[in-house]
């Protein structure tokens, strides 16, 4: 077989494990949306491609008083901004600390933070629920977010600092002899030379609140305060809710936030994740 053929059937392969990938995708999505124009309530009775359809079901989640849609969305938005900016900037000082600086524990508090990786937040839930319960912080928004923001250190602050690592220390030392201290450098040295890097852990903290729903079903209690995981998982987990058609239009709706900021950061995205597992 010639390199001709070999590379024909290269290029072939690739497009075609593409082709599946794309196929496993987007059907689901495709089927959820088309679930979400169908006018009945019954997951049985919908057709991805409906003869009837409507926007019925996603005037009822803007519109109808019997729906919380909206404040469960606007709970959603605030715990997700609010996870991520805490956890970059607690991610960012963290990693600036151990990429920088030399002192004692360095090296144990490195291999801390990778053992602390390996265990889910999960696990530690009886005892975050008792703290939570403890401080009165519990089906609090609040007390939502700060275990995000703890349960994000230890995996972002890895990444963080394979990136300040490739990052030359000559900058931070010219900075420091023209009179700088050490937030000076960190805000405006590192931080906008680490753009990329941010811009992915912003991204992923950013889209965890919105696909999380067994955190937010431990912490939190009443229907003011749930996010759209949590919310929706409600419409169809009762005796009597059966409206998997307003659940699938819901469920559409929480990609457009996690879209946009991921079109606002796409620049930065593929350089971050490409340098930020250069070094460890």
């Amino acid at each position: 077989m010639n390199k001709h053929w070999k590379s024909r059937i290269e290029v072939s392969t690739i497009y075609l494990i593409v082709l599946i990938m794309f196929v496993i995708i987007f059907y689901p999505l495709l089927w959820t949306f088309g679930m979400s124009l169908n006018p009945g309530a019954s997951l049985f009775g919908a057709s991805m491609i409906p003869e009837d359809w409507s926007f019925t079901h996603y005037e009822w989640l803007f519109f109808d008083p019997n729906s919380d849609y909206l404040t469960w969305y606007k709970n959603s938005l605030m715990v997700a901004t609010a996870n991520s900016f805490f956890s970059v900037l607690a991610a960012a000082l963290v990693a600036y600390a151990f990429s920088r600086y030399k002192f004692v524990g360095r090296k144990n508090g490195l291999y801390i933070l990778l053992i602390f990786q390996m265990f889910p937040v999960l696990m530690g839930m009886v005892a975050l629920f008792t703290l939570l319960n403890f401080v009165d912080m519990l089906d609090s928004l609040v007390g939502l977010t700060l275990i995000y923001i703890g349960g994000s250190i230890p995996i972002q602050v890895w990444l963080v600092k394979g990136y300040f690592d490739t990052i030359s220390k000559d900058m931070d030392d010219a900075a420091r002899i023209d009179g700088a201290g050490h937030f000076r450098v960190f805000f405006t040295i590192m931080l906008p030379l680490a753009k990329p890097i941010l811009a992915v852990v912003a991204l992923f903290e950013f889209m965890a609140p919105f696909m999380d729903f067994l955190l937010p079903r431990i912490v939190l209690r009443s229907a003011d305060n749930f996010t759209l995981a949590l919310g929706l998982f409600n419409m169809v987990s009762g005796q009597f809710d059966n409206y998997f058609t307003r659940f699938a239009a819901g469920a559409i709706l929480i990609a457009i936030p996690i879209a946009l900021v991921y079109l606002f950061l796409q620049r930065y995205l593929i350089s971050g994740l490409a340098q930020g597992g250069t070094k460890g």
